[in-house]
């Protein structure tokens, strides 16, 4: 891409971004992602995106001020590895004309478990979306542990999902991608096995995308459990509805701020609105409120 179309990409962003401001908020300040913090609000496509194809998916993000996206899986966007080069081409070309930035894939490849045909399966499907998220113009891939099996012990199984970590990471970083870890899963989204598992971990394209559960705020409390793995953090944060929940949203935007995070809050919403492009503008004043405290 050329320094123009950055440029120009980068003015894109900032108008949206700030235009969005100004509506959303009155007389406030302009949105947090159009200051020098770098904090940005996104989108993943868990349930508010499912059954939006690309271009709506586009606007839809461009209306509503979330300019960057993780695709899930098996959503109506379409963006799979069955893709051609033509369509590959085709789907970063949409991206490289808005002002939305594709961050990549989130899939639900795991390495947790005990047949080992089924680890190997998973390692070679993360590599193959990997390549589709270098051929559509994305950053990264999302993955996950999803636990540790009670047949197995938890030293043996961590060990294992770090070697894989390690495995995809390295064919990620030749490609220039990252491999983002969700906290998640039975056991495994309990901080300190992350810890665990990343204190294993040797490729430094493996990063860990904040998941925002209950299990966060489990002793030490959020604050230990944050600066715990902080420095294995990448560029995504998943976050659900900032005004749904009991989850001290504001302590944690507070944690990031205090780190100079500059990254992607990603919106992976779970409730039904019935206007959702409402909904997503309402999610961005509350972030930009949290965000400016």
């Amino acid at each position: 891409m050329t320094d123009h179309h950055l440029s120009r990409r980068h003015f894109l962003q900032k108008s949206v971004a700030a235009g969005l401001g100004l509506s959303v908020l009155g007389q406030h300040a302009l949105p947090v992602f159009a200051k020098e913090s770098g904090m940005k609000l996104g989108l993943v496509t868990y349930q508010w995106g499912k059954d939006w194809d690309l271009p709506t998916l586009i606007a839809n993000c461009e209306k509503t001020g979330l300019l960057g996206v993780e695709l899930r899986t098996e959503h109506a966007h379409g963006v799979e590895t069955s893709l051609s080069s033509r369509q590959r081409r085709e789907v970063k070309k949409r991206f490289a004309d808005s002002p939305v930035t594709c961050l990549g894939y989130g899939s639900n490849f795991a390495y947790h478990y005990t047949d080992q045909a089924e680890v190997r399966q998973n390692i070679e499907g993360t590599k193959e979306y990997l390549k589709l998220c270098k051929d559509i113009g994305a950053t990264g891939i999302k993955v996950k542990p999803n636990g540790l099996p009670e047949s197995v012990s938890k030293e043996k199984t961590i060990a294992q999902i770090a070697a894989s970590f390690n495995e995809v990471g390295a064919f990620a970083k030749d490609l220039g991608q990252l491999v983002r870890v969700e906290v998640h899963g039975k056991l495994t989204q309990q901080l300190p096995n992350m810890k665990a598992i990343f204190d294993q971990v040797d490729q430094d394209s493996v990063k860990v995308c904040w998941n925002c559960n209950d299990e966060d705020l489990l002793p030490p409390g959020l604050e230990a459990n944050f600066h715990s793995v902080k420095k294995w953090f990448g560029d995504t944060v998943h976050i659900r509805e900032l005004n749904v929940g009991n989850y001290p949203y504001q302590q944690l935007m507070n944690l990031f701020g205090e780190i100079n995070y500059e990254g992607w809050i990603l919106l992976e919403a779970r409730t039904t609105p019935a206007d959702r492009i409402a909904a997503m503008k309402e999610q961005l004043e509350i972030f930009n409120k949290m965000t400016n405290a």
